[in-house]
């Protein structure tokens, strides 16, 4: 399931960037582009889940606009191209989750934004896409109701193909994220699991082979 998510980013093109792919991924963005216009927006909606903050905005910049967003419990993500070590105790002491520097990688920031999510959520967390029901605490995985085993590794893919959904995901990345960052195997392994998941869900038109990238779970 999606979160509320509030965009301050002044920066036309890097906020439609983002919006578009947490869209994608069943997030539901909310855009400004000035930190007082947000500020002011926050005292109707403060529904939120997460705020991604642009350190230097027009209006009032995003370490000030975090004092307006701390009062509702809304966890901060600082989004800058400043990089000094400055500006990021700033951030993380001033009690901000993360704080990532442009440019970034999109999935590492949803990878990031759902860390901060799911930090946030009960332990009786389900996923659910197409005609998938997954129980993330119990591992357990069904299809239209009636359960499929799945090997601790297949259900590891699964959930971060659906976290990633709508979204064409690397093979090296889907390493990451379900072997971990010191895996030394092949790619190939990625592409094995794959197939199995495609004949054990019947997802064989869902998971898309993308070229010379990865694969894309669709559910749209």
């Amino acid at each position: 399931m999606g979160g509320k998510i509030l965009v301050v980013e002044d920066e036309e093109a890097v906020a439609s960037m983002i919006a578009m792919n947490l869209k994608a991924v069943g997030h539901e963005p909310t855009v400004f582009g000035d930190g007082e216009e947000a500020e002011r927006a926050l005292i109707k909606r403060h529904d939120y889940d997460l705020a991604l903050l642009d350190v230097m905005l027009p209006g009032k910049d995003g370490f000030a606009l975090m004092e307006s967003v701390r009062p509702y419990g809304i966890p901060v993500i600082f989004l800058t191209a400043k990089s000094d070590l400055g500006s990021k105790l700033t951030g993380l002491t001033g009690g901000a989750e993360d704080y990532i520097v442009k440019p970034f990688e999109v999935l590492e920031l949803l990878a990031r934004i759902d860390k901060v999510l799911s930090r946030a959520q009960p332990r009786g967390e389900v996923l659910r896409a197409l005609d998938l029901e997954i129980d993330i605490s119990g591992r357990r995985v069904r299809k239209n109701g009636a359960e499929v085993a799945l090997k601790p590794m297949e259900f590891d893919l699964l959930v971060a193909l659906i976290k990633h959904k709508n979204v064409a995901v690397s093979r090296e990345d889907l390493l990451g994220l379900v072997w971990g960052a010191n895996y030394l195997g092949e790619t190939r392994t990625v592409d094995v699991h794959i197939g199995q998941l495609r004949k054990k869900l019947n997802l064989y038109d869902a998971i898309k082979t993308v070229p010379k990238r990865g694969y894309r779970l669709e559910d749209i």
